[in-house]
């Protein structure tokens, strides 16, 4: 069962973030350093409606999200303890705004092999901005309309494929996503 993450004052139970979407490639946060790594029990999938960052609650956008089975490739950024108060402010402020994520920890295994505890951000599939698994047209459609404080959808989604194919993380979906985009 995932552990809840404490509030403020508390002894940071964990020291890496990890990354599946856009953290991996705009984290915003202070880190000490970041490397591969692998979550198993959870797969990215573009499984979240996005009413602010990548969309409108007229127009939603699509987003990543961490859907229960499976296993994803992603990063995990080291938070020095001096950090961590800072980084979960700034975490809860991105990544919680509506509460479709529910933070938790998760062991990740790094690309050494080694297994640490890592905060992770999992999609609530009782939220009500959780699409589920969409087909591919409904997934092209939700992208191309959307458009938020952060700009395109498509943008977000074509960014992020790019800097998982640079970091040599296959993710086939995805591809095939942006294929369908024409990116």
């Amino acid at each position: 069962m995932p552990m809840l993450l404490p509030t403020d004052g508390d002894t940071p139970p964990v020291s890496f973030v990890f990354g599946y979407g856009s953290l991996i490639w705009r984290p915003g946060f202070v880190h000490g350093g970041a490397e591969p790594a692998l979550l198993r029990g959870a797969h990215r999938c573009l499984c979240v409606f996005s009413h602010r960052y990548r969309g409108t609650s007229e127009r939603p956008g699509l987003v990543f999200g961490l859907a229960h089975g499976g296993s994803c490739r992603g990063m995990a950024f080291r938070i020095p303890s001096s950090d961590w108060e800072e980084v979960r402010a700034y975490l809860w402020d991105r990544e919680m705004v509506t509460g479709v994520y529910r933070p938790s920890v998760r062991l990740v295994e790094l690309s050494g092999g080694r297994s640490v505890e890592a905060l992770v951000f999992l999609a609530d599939p009782a939220h009500a901005q959780y699409a589920g698994q969409l087909d591919l047209d409904a997934q092209v459609r939700f992208i191309r309309q959307g458009h938020g404080q952060m700009g395109t959808n498509a943008d977000y989604v074509l960014n992020t494929a790019r800097h998982l194919e640079d970091l040599g993380i296959p993710d086939h979906k995805l591809q095939r996503v942006c294929r369908a985009l024409g990116g």
